[in-house]
C-alpha cells in the first residue's frame, strides 16, 4: 500500500512539474535514483510499472599516471600489461594499481583514452586496450626521427558489470619513456 501511494505521489508530481511533459522523466535524488517513464510499455527491460531504480552511485573515472622512469616490472616483461603506479583520480574505486587494471562497478557505456610514450629507440611500439583479454584498438609510435612519441587512442565500449580493460604492449618497448604515460577512463553512462 505504502509503495503504490509513493507511485501515486510521484504521477501527482510529474504533474505538478513545470515543463515537464510526457517524455520527460522525473529524476529525484538521494540514496537513490527514482525515474518514472511515463510510456512502460515501451521499456524493453520489463520493469514493473515503468520504474528503475538504480543506486545514486554512479559515479565511475579514474586516471592513471607512471609516477616514476623505472623500467617494468618482472610481472609487465611477463604479460606485457602496461603498468601504472599512481592513480590521480579513482572515483568509484575500479582501478587497481596493483594490476594496472580497470573492473567496471557496472554495466555501461565507458570512454578510456590513453598516452604511452616511448623514447627514442629506433623500434615502433604498439600499444593495444584489452577488454577481458580482447584487443579493443590500438596505437602506434614509430618515427625514427624524434625523441619522444606517443602511441595514443580513445574509444567508447560497453562493458558489463566486472568487465577488465588494460594496455598491452603489443611491439616494441618503452624503456625510458614511461613516466610520460597515462591511461584514463570514465562511465558515460549506465546500462
Amino acid at each position: 500500500m505504502l509503495v503504490m501511494e509513493m507511485l501515486l505521489g510521484l504521477a501527482w508530481l510529474s504533474g505538478m512539474a513545470s515543463g515537464q511533459n510526457e517524455t520527460e522523466p522525473i529524476l529525484l535524488e538521494g540514496k537513490c535514483l527514482v525515474v518514472c517513464d511515463s510510456n512502460p510499455t515501451a521499456d524493453p527491460t520489463g520493469t514493473a510499472l515503468g520504474i528503475s531504480v538504480r543506486s545514486g552511485s554512479a559515479k565511475v573515472a579514474f586516471s592513471a599516471v607512471r609516477n616514476t622512469n623505472h623500467e617494468p616490472s618482472e610481472m609487465s616483461n611477463r604479460s606485457m600489461v602496461i603498468y601504472f603506479d599512481r592513480a590521480l583520480v579513482n572515483v568509484g574505486g575500479g582501478f587497481d594499481v596493483d594490476r594496472s587494471t580497470f573492473t567496471s562497478p557496472r554495466k555501461g557505456i565507458y570512454s578510456f583514452n590513453f598516452h604511452v610514450v616511448k623514447v627514442y629507440n629506433r623500434q615502433t611500439i604498439q600499444v593495444s586496450l584489452m577488454l577481458n583479454n580482447w584487443s579493443v584498438i590500438s596505437a602506434f609510435a614509430g618515427d625514427q626521427d624524434v625523441t619522444r612519441e606517443a602511441a595514443s587512442n580513445g574509444v567508447l565500449v560497453e562493458m558489463e558489470k566486472g568487465d577488465m580493460a588494460y594496455l598491452k604492449l603489443d611491439k616494441g618497448n618503452l624503456m625510458g619513456g614511461w613516466k610520460f604515460s597515462t591511461f584514463s577512463g570514465f562511465l558515460v553512462f549506465p546500462l
